[in-house]
């Protein structure tokens, strides 16, 4: 039998980010922790391309101040076209970020003279945080024969459109690199190894620390009568297990993204994707244990990647597996259930004795219908790239998904038609 998931036709791309202007807000963490660790950076290296980006940073920020199924792939594959080459050391990159400025112009004009195509990925993410706003984009653009005009995302696009080229240690340097922004961030690609699921190259940042986007854990629900605050058409997500119904309004997960919660005496995870509108609800117990999932801070293909506590394994929102980290070889998923998308007029109807969340969330955020993410739902824009694009529809038409397990391709309709 099919799942039917209910969400927008594209996930979501920021407006084009300017490769040459790093965000300060990416850069507080790593000015703060490590502009005084030259001393433990002389006995290892690791702590020494550490304590140099932490440093260069600080620089950076100075300047700064004066904005589907997962692709299987294993750890030969994201090194391909590596491991056979003449490298340069993966600190060697770090010294991009230099606080001298000579050191880092002189690094850039060597990594350029030996390019190899393992190094355009960790190009492209130094160009957000270097102070090197002009020289690294230049020389990528040079290097490979593109022209980007700046366009952070249609530099990425253009890597992975092309097969999966990684230095053997692109891991370690993203570890590094995001740990600065935060420290928990490491763990994640500390563990990326054998059994990934998806390009690492394809990871990225949504702007938000982990946990940043606060899920609602057991949160407080109320009876059908005491929820005044819901207006008979505003939305919500449905669910009934062993006769125990819930009602889980749009407007209140739009805020939190992720809910755990025990229904009918079933351990459960509600994964909503604001940004296109998916709401899937999942069993927390697989592969003989109960899982505590959260908000990782990163994305894939423009859709949240949720992290487990135990192992600091990344999880794919959509398919409910784990994709990157320890867990990510064991080939178990999530058991999807079914959830309602629907008004709360009608499934209060149906179902009289159900409950609904309360607004005393133990957070203060604006609950109003329509209130979160209303200017990115006011036009057709999208806020993270994808490597690809389909014009059949509009990037956030809805449209029901019919997802038939490993038996067949999924099937995308459009809502419009169905209405017709």
């Amino acid at each position: 039998m099919a799942r039917v998931t209910r969400g927008r036709f594209a996930a979501y791309s920021p407006p084009a980010c300017d490769l040459a202007s790093p965000r300060p807000e990416d850069s507080v963490r790593g000015a703060v922790s490590l502009a005084g660790s030259r001393t433990c950076a002389r006995a290892h290296p690791r702590a020494r391309a550490r304590a140099v980006l932490g440093t260069a940073v600080c620089a950076a920020l100075l300047a700064a101040a004066c904005g589907q199924e997962p692709v299987v792939a294993t750890s030969r594959d994201l090194r391909i076209g590596a491991e056979s080459e003449d490298l340069l050391p993966i600190d060697t990159f770090f010294e991009i970020f230099h606080p001298e400025p000579t050191i880092g112009r002189e690094t850039i004009d060597r990594i350029f003279e030996r390019w190899r195509p393992a190094y355009a990925s960790i190009v492209i993410e130094a160009a957000r945080f270097s102070q090197h706003r002009v020289r690294l984009p230049r020389g990528l653009e040079s290097a490979v024969g593109e022209r980007f005009d700046g366009d952070f995302d249609r530099a990425y696009r253009w890597l992975w459109a092309r097969p999966a080229a990684l230095h053997p240690d692109y891991a370690r340097w993203k570890a590094i690199l995001y740990e600065q922004i935060e420290p928990r961030f490491a763990g994640y690609f500390e563990a990326a190894g054998e059994g990934a699921r998806i390009r690492l190259d394809e990871v990225r940042r949504g702007g938000v620390e982990r946990g940043g986007i606060p899920p609602l854990d057991h949160p407080a629900t109320i009876p059908a009568a005491a929820a005044d605050y819901l207006d008979p058409a505003d939305l919500v997500f449905g669910i009934e297990i062993e006769g125990d119904r819930r009602a889980y309004p749009k407007r209140i997960l739009a805020w939190h993204e992720l809910f755990r919660d025990v229904v009918g005496g079933v351990p459960v995870h509600g994964v909503y994707c604001t940004l296109c509108g998916t709401m899937i609800l999942y069993k927390s117990e697989a592969g003989g244990r109960r899982h505590r999932l959260g908000t990782s801070g990163f994305l894939y293909r423009s859709n949240k990647l949720m992290y487990d506590a135990d192992t600091e394994s990344l999880w794919s929102t959509i398919h409910g597996a784990p994709v990157l980290g320890p867990r990510a070889a064991a080939g178990f998923r999530l058991e999807a259930l079914s959830v309602v998308t629907t008004t709360w007029g009608a499934w209060r109807d149906r179902h009289p004795d159900t409950r609904v969340l309360s607004l005393d969330t133990g957070h203060r955020r604006d609950y109003r219908e329509g209130a979160a993410y209303r200017e990115y739902f006011a036009t057709d824009e999208l806020m993270f790239s994808v490597p690809f694009s389909d014009t059949r529809l509009r990037n956030k038409d809805e449209v029901l998904a019919l997802r038939f397990g490993d038996s067949a391709a999924p099937t995308a309709i459009a809502v419009r038609f169905l209405g017709a």
